[in-house]
């Protein structure tokens, strides 16, 4: 193993800087999937298991939206949220039981309703309660990408290194090109943030700048596609 005084933030930026990185790459069609926008995780004002990187990331997640929609491609959205009982978060719920724990998001609170920042479309856009970290476990994301025939999948929201992490290996997994645009996702602490960033490039995913995949749709909308 190579050992190394490097910080993770460190790390991120020289593999981030290497021109010759390989890529997936963009291919025809795609679907936004954006993870757990919800408020136990993105009002830094009201819970303390909330994070915020990019103070712009769920402005710029709009963005994305918009386009896709004007493409007729399809928008997902995803939160967390369980039962009184906390039955369904099973063995992820077993470590601990305070009120800031994970199987204490319950149906219906608070913690598990969408930042009302995020510009949802109900009726339009799909949206899926998930109970474990891949948004393609055990939802009906998987039936919903073969349906609409897309070979790339861009992956937001958090965090970083539990949930997009998972969702990136997944789709990667099921044989999507995959695409996290860097301002789109974040974490609790940039050692995890960054450490996690660094690994999605160098295996799962294209890290990208988020203006860079604003453009590829942008370029898409104008070709009609």
């Amino acid at each position: 193993m190579e050992m190394s005084d490097k910080t993770a933030r460190q790390l991120w930026l020289e593999v981030k800087a290497n021109p010759n990185r390989a890529r997936f790459g963009y291919g025809r069609k795609a679907v936004l999937v954006n993870i757990d926008f919800q408020c136990a995780y993105t009002r830094v004002d009201e819970f303390k298991t909330a994070y915020e990187t990019d103070p712009r990331q769920i402005e710029y997640v709009n963005e994305l939206a918009k386009r896709c929609r004007a493409l007729g491609w399809p928008v997902v959205w995803t939160h967390v949220a369980y039962a009184d009982s906390a039955e369904d978060a099973g063995v992820w719920g077993t470590r601990t039981n305070t009120p800031d724990s994970l199987q204490n998001i319950k149906q219906g609170s608070r913690r598990a309703e969408f930042d009302e920042r995020c510009d949802i479309h109900h009726g339009q856009d799909l949206v899926y309660c998930k109970r474990m970290p891949s948004p393609f476990f055990e939802t009906p994301l998987q039936s919903l990408l073969v349906w609409h025939q897309v070979d790339t999948v861009i992956i937001t929201g958090g965090s970083t290194s539990g949930c997009v992490r998972a969702g990136a290996v997944d789709s990667l997994s099921r044989g999507y090109r995959t695409i996290v645009p860097e301002q789109c996702v974040a974490d609790k602490h940039e050692s995890y943030h960054f450490a996690n960033l660094t690994d999605l490039m160098l295996k799962y995913a294209d890290v990208v700048d988020v203006n860079e995949t604003l453009g590829w749709l942008d370029g898409r909308v104008a070709e009609g596609a």
